[in-house]
């Protein structure tokens, strides 16, 4: 698995994991924030490796298909992006530092 996919893993679950089962969340968590092994995780759960594989195989499908469908992540993207733009057009201090505040406001989301 490759970084590029982990950090992408890791952003879709900021976007879309309140939308996963209480348990894929939670495995999805312990896997790319708390960076955990097979191993540690099916312990937490009370599972086996491979059913921690699974179920983590499934999250990660489920929030790509999501990203799929409904776009979030590439629409605050774009919206980030001709925010940027604007800031750079703009002249006038008052709005610059309006429009820095809501990339900023955007970006921790």
């Amino acid at each position: 698995m490759d970084i590029d996919y982990k950090v992408r893993i890791s952003i879709l679950l900021d976007y879309y994991g309140n939308l996963l089962t209480e348990s894929c969340y939670s495995m999805l968590l312990d896997r790319y924030y708390n960076d955990l092994s097979l191993a540690e995780i099916a312990d937490r759960a009370g599972i086996t490796r491979q059913g921690v594989r699974d179920s983590l195989l499934r999250g990660e499908k489920q929030l790509l298909d999501y990203e799929d469908k409904l776009q979030l992540k590439e629409k605050s993207d774009m919206t980030i992006s001709k925010l940027k733009e604007i800031l750079i057009l703009s002249n006038q201090a008052e709005i610059s530092g309006m429009i820095e505040d809501m990339i900023s406001s955007m970006e921790e989301n």
